[in-house]
């Protein structure tokens, strides 16, 4: 039996690689590491279909060093063991380590993750983790630590139509019919930027017609498609496009609009425990200050779906969901950090002021720690002006309220502690 036409498409070298320049490409941080031989612990994040399997393999095939997969689904603790056991017998003296490629790692428990630390820590193996789903939320912080992070994209128009045109000129199978590209769009639009499902629905519709000359074209694509509608899924184009519009619904405050999207997400058989994540995301991000009480909300509908499960769960999410679109919204919290961010990546580690550094020892208090710091709680209001900021940042305004009712009277309170820094 002839294999898959992705299996069959899958690129072995980088040039043959589509797609991810911005790692892979001349002069790219991926492409350097590789060029040099030695590569880091690192995690792709992105959707389904964009080449992080292939991207592994081809790493392992260039190094030439042992390459052990394990999936995150069908793997226990026992498996991770056995494979660094026998990447740790396996290795030579002076020899690259070998890779351990563990596809869908966010679906890896903490112990499961726990199990890898030490390996990857002392270089037993160079892990490469494949996740569709944010590492920050899914992969334990000390092996996050450990490992680079890499953000693969959605293929675009060029890169499938350059992986079509691939297909039905190389392909074993593909090359000996008549193919024609007659129009793309209906197989790009389907596809939402996933190779693999680009090339299962070509070959769908190749296999379904009796000639040997097929002329692809958007209404054959599109009928094909209604018979088999298995050919599309929610790890596709309705996975990120329908909870894109989902979370845009509710930040533009439209509850008629985010329910539908909410339906649509149920019928599709979406993950309920994605979608509470991203209520508790948007509650924080597009709410924030202006209402605190949705932060609740979201993440007591998260812990009901937890606890429920399907069909019920969906009511927790529609209450949810109609409260964040008619809540007040608010950025302000949201743009802080990033500003807080930017202002630490640009000025570096600035050290602490002395009066508010902890001074657990005889010696931290005689150089000064803690010396002058003054307890609010002994103060009228429960409040003193002293500084906290570094020496060179004294005067940095990071957050900035907005127009809503319960933003305004947290700056007026600022205004009141503070005076003239909070007053423009």
């Amino acid at each position: 039996m002839a294999q898959p036409l992705a299996e069959r498409l899958r690129p072995r070298t980088l040039d043959e690689y589509i797609g991810q320049q911005h790692l892979v490409g001349e002069g790219a941080v991926l492409r350097k590491m590789i060029d040099a031989g030695r590569i880091s612990s690192f995690i792709l994040w992105g959707p389904p279909g964009v080449g992080k399997t292939t991207l592994a393999q081809i790493i392992a095939h260039r190094l030439e060093t042992p390459f052990y997969t394990l999936s995150a689904v069908t793997s226990g603790v026992k498996d991770v063991r056995e494979v660094i056991e026998k990447a740790q017998k396996g290795r030579f003296f002076n020899e690259a380590s070998p890779i351990l490629f563990i596809d869908e790692i966010h679906r890896f428990s903490k112990s499961q993750q726990d199990s890898l630390l030490g390996a990857v820590e002392k270089g037993i193996v160079t892990l490469i983790g494949a996740t569709t789903e944010n590492p920050s939320f899914e992969v334990i912080r000390p092996l996050l630590s450990r490992c680079q992070l890499y953000v693969l994209k959605s293929l675009e128009k060029d890169d499938l139509l350059n992986l079509l045109n691939r297909a039905v000129t190389t392909d074993i199978i593909l090359k000996e019919r008549n193919i024609t590209l007659q129009e793309t769009d209906a197989l790009l639009r389907f596809s939402g930027g996933d190779a693999r499902k680009l090339l299962n629905i070509l070959e769908l519709v190749v296999e379904a017609e009796a000639s040997e000359e097929v002329v692809i074209t958007d209404e054959l694509v599109v009928n094909r498609l209604q018979q088999n509608p298995l050919a599309y899924d929610k790890d596709g184009e309705m996975h990120y496009d329908i909870i894109s519009a989902f979370i845009k619904s509710i930040r533009g405050s439209d509850p008629d609009a985010a329910l539908y999207w909410l339906a649509r997400m149920i019928e599709g058989g979406e993950d309920p425990q994605f979608i509470a994540r991203r209520l508790v995301i948007s509650a924080s991000e597009d709410i924030g200050l202006a209402n605190p009480n949705a932060l609740l909300l979201a993440n007591a509908a998260f812990d009901a779906v937890m606890k429920i499960g399907w069909p019920e769960g969906r009511i927790p999410l529609a209450e949810a969901t109609v409260y964040l679109a008619t809540s007040p919204k608010s950025n302000s919290a949201y743009l802080g950090i990033d500003a807080a961010l930017a202002l630490v990546r640009q000025t570096g580690n600035q050290p602490v002021p002395l009066p508010i550094r902890n001074a657990p020892t005889q010696l931290m208090k005689e150089l000064g720690y803690s010396d002058g710091y003054q307890y609010p709680h002994d103060h009228p209001g429960h409040f003193i002006p002293q500084q906290y900021l570094p020496d060179s940042l004294v005067n940095e305004r990071l957050w900035h309220g907005q127009h809503n009712p319960t933003e305004e009277k947290m700056w007026q309170r600022m205004v009141n502690y503070w005076g003239k820094r909070y007053e423009t």
